[in-house]
């Protein structure tokens, strides 16, 4: 049973409260569905369904959307306690973080602290690699100081296991909480949380400050509810700040309407630019995996990267796609020490940890990778580069995970595909342009250590 400290800010159902009298009336309750003449509309997810095919055998209906986190019928109550901000406010600065932006990181920190102290809703566009995380260091510093309520979500797992180590070492002083769907340790009241976009669904006017990491990645970009549970889960008076690479089509048509507010930053903290995208022609690459052999391109490029002791990364479309490569790269060059991941895989997280430790040379995974991850030196290669599932902005995102530190600013970016789509010559054109762009700002050629 939840205690009344972990009510605050939360939105649960009956059957999970554990209240004393006194604290009774002070519990907010909302009907869980609203019910309109063919539709009932979720008040969790946001979410509307056709009344005759969700209808229960008692005649209630419940939310096919958001069953994930329990299902919610409409004879329930959504119960919560409005958020009390029981928080020290510090006279000390909580952020122990010793790194120094440059002046074009620095200006987009002061616009992202002002947005933070205002409670607007604002996007921070910038490169792959060009420092969003530590551009945000100095507003949640000042929320912090204010006893205010801080949440960066994400869509993605990995992510929040990469942000979270940054932002407790970032903040050491302040008791944080990491949320998200396989987690064993029980939820707590805690200032800071980092977690999924799916648990933003558990929230109700519950953050200050709310910033949602890599909003254009799947599921959050495809997802309506997980946008209304953004919504759902900052204050009425909160502020609400997207980060991006690649924004979507409705985020700029919103930047072109005014009715978004954008800071941008097209080059990297190292004012070196991104790699851009080397592409080569290779048909029928899976039927040369299926007889076991590595395309000629594809063999020639990791012959390329092996011999100058690169570590690297291989993208497939496909989970079918992993074994079948893994097998041939093993029988080509069986001194690499390799293995495959997957967003189903148990040891996925100890797998992608191998890696940044450097116990791997290659890993061989699928689009789960394309985002949020970082690994200090390491080439990248794209086999299938024009199959379905590898949107532009997905290509873009994987083309960024080379080139990322400081010390190794450079990565050899490989595409190879039977054919070259619009969706990569697109994704091509935009590195292409974000770094023509920081060349003529003047924001690539002069390095930052």
């Amino acid at each position: 049973m939840m205690q009344v400290r972990q009510l605050f800010g939360r939105q649960v159902l009956a059957d999970a409260i554990s209240v004393t009298p006194d604290w009774q009336p002070k519990l907010l309750q909302r009907p869980s569905m609203m019910l309109t003449g063919q539709l009932v509309i979720c008040q969790r997810c946001g979410q509307s369904t056709p009344k005759q095919t969700v209808r229960l055998p008692q005649g209630n209906y419940y939310c096919p959307h958001c069953f994930q986190l329990g299902r919610v019928t409409s004879n329930q109550n959504l119960w919560s306690l409005p958020e009390p901000n029981r928080f020290t406010k510090l006279t000390d600065s909580p952020l122990s973080w010793q790194g120094e932006l440059t002046s074009a990181q620095n200006a987009c920190s002061q616009e992202i602290s002002a947005v933070f102290a205002t409670g607007k809703t604002h996007l921070l566009w910038a490169v792959t690699g060009a420092g969003k995380t530590e551009m945000l260091f100095h507003g949640i510093e000042q929320a912090l100081m204010k006893g205010l309520r801080v949440a960066i979500a994400s869509p993605r797992v990995d992510v929040c296991l990469e942000l979270a180590p940054r932002f407790q070492a970032a903040f050491t002083s302040i008791p944080q909480i990491v949320l998200y769907g396989e987690m064993n340790r029980p939820y707590a009241y805690k200032q800071l949380t980092i977690c999924t976009t799916h648990q933003l669904l558990r929230f109700y006017h519950a953050f200050d400050v709310l910033v949602i990491d890599e909003v254009d990645a799947f599921p959050f970009a495809a997802d309506p509810g997980l946008n209304y549970a953004a919504q759902q889960a900052k204050k009425e008076s909160g502020a609400l700040l997207y980060l991006t690479a690649t924004p979507s089509k409705e985020l700029s048509r919103l930047e072109r309407q005014k009715r978004l507010s954008v800071s941008y930053l097209p080059a990297r903290y190292h004012g070196h630019p991104l790699p851009e995208i080397k592409f080569k022609l290779t048909s029928h690459w899976r039927q040369s995996l299926m007889k076991h052999r590595l395309p000629v391109p594809v063999k020639k490029g990791l012959s390329q990267m092996i011999s100058k002791h690169r570590k690297f990364l291989c993208f497939v479309p496909h989970i079918k796609d992993l074994a079948a490569l893994a097998s041939v790269l093993h029988t080509a060059f069986p001194e690499l020490k390799t293995t495959t991941v997957y967003a189903g895989d148990p040891q996925r997280h100890e797998k992608v940890q191998r890696m940044r430790d450097g116990e791997l040379d290659c890993l061989i995974t699928t689009t789960i990778l394309e985002r949020g991850v970082t690994f200090s030196n390491i080439d990248v290669m794209v086999l299938g580069a024009d199959d379905g599932v590898f949107s532009t902005a997905a290509l873009v995102q994987i083309a960024g995970r080379a080139g990322r530190k400081s010390a190794y600013p450079d990565g050899l970016v490989a595409f190879f595909a039977d054919r070259q789509t619009k969706i990569i010559q697109e994704a091509r054109r935009q590195i292409r342009f974000v770094n023509q762009k920081a060349r003529r700002e003047g924001l690539i050629g002069v390095t930052h250590d």
